[in-house]
């Protein structure tokens, strides 16, 4: 039996393409990343995590991906008390 195993650390070009760069451009700019924290590469494989480049991604919108206020849905009768209110008063939205 087989199972399919997804790397979890990788070569520099899969988490250059994880980034939409080439692998030129991953190297030239990996030194400005890692300054603003940017996993770096393991010591001794030179790969790169890909959940770590995953986290640091979403940690630069942290107002989307930190667990705290997120967009909720408002109460349908809500929206309507407040349609219906506006309608009466003349200034409808």
């Amino acid at each position: 039996m087989r199972f399919r195993v997804d790397p979890r650390d990788v070569p520099p070009d899969i988490a250059a393409r994880r980034l939409g760069m080439s692998l030129d451009k991953f190297r030239a700019t990996l030194p400005n990343l890692v300054a603003r924290g940017f996993p770096r590469p393991d010591p001794d494989t030179g790969n790169l995590d890909l959940s770590a480049i995953d986290r640091w991604c979403d940690a630069r919108h942290p107002h989307l991906f930190s667990g705290g206020p997120a967009m909720v849905a408002r109460d349908a009768s809500t929206v309507v008390q407040d349609r219906i209110a506006a309608m009466q008063r003349g200034s409808a939205r």
